[in-house]
C-alpha cells in the first residue's frame, strides 16, 4: 500500500497518509467539490483498514473547515472506527487554536456523535 499526499491550497487542506498507521490533515477545508477530494482520502481509508497498522493516530489540525468537509470527516472516522475489528487501536488528535471554541466545539460534537475518545490538544 503507498501513501497518500495531498498538497495544501488556499481552499484544500494538506493530507498525509502513510500505511504506517500515520493520517494527518493540516489547514483549511473550504472547496467547493468535497466529493472529488474526498473520494481519493476515503478510498485509501478503505484500503488501509483491510490491513491497518497496529495503532493508527489520526492528527486533525484544521484551523477552518465547512459543513460538506464535516460530514466526510465523519465518514472516515466512523471507517477507521473498524480497525478495531481487526484488534487494533487507533487515536484521534483533534488540535485547535488557544482560544478557538468553535474548532473545539466540532471536535467534542464529532467525538460524541462518533462515540469516539478524542484527545483534544490545544495549541498557543
Amino acid at each position: 500500500m503507498n501513501q497518500l499526499i495531498i498538497e495544501p491550497t488556499k481552499t484544500s487542506p494538506e493530507i498525509k497518509l502513510h500505511p504506517s498507521g500515520t493520517l494527518k490533515f493540516r489547514g483549511r477545508s473550504i472547496h467547493e467539490n468535497t466529493q472529488d477530494f474526498f473520494d481519493s482520502v476515503l478510498n485509501w481509508v478503505d484500503e488501509y483498514i483491510n490491513d491497518p497498522a497496529d495503532t493508527t493516530f489520526v492528527d486533525i489540525q484544521l484551523e477552518y473547515f465547512n459543513s460538506s468537509t464535516a460530514k466526510y470527516l465523519v465518514v472516515m472516522l466512523q471507517k477507521l472506527k473498524n480497525v478495531r475489528l481487526k484488534n487494533k487501536k487507533y487515536f484521534v488528535n483533534w488540535f485547535y487554536e488557544e482560544g478557538d471554541e468553535d474548532i473545539l466545539e466540532r471536535g467534542e460534537y464529532f467525538a460524541s456523535v462518533l462515540d469516539m475518545d478524542f484527545n483534544f490538544v490545544e495549541m498557543s
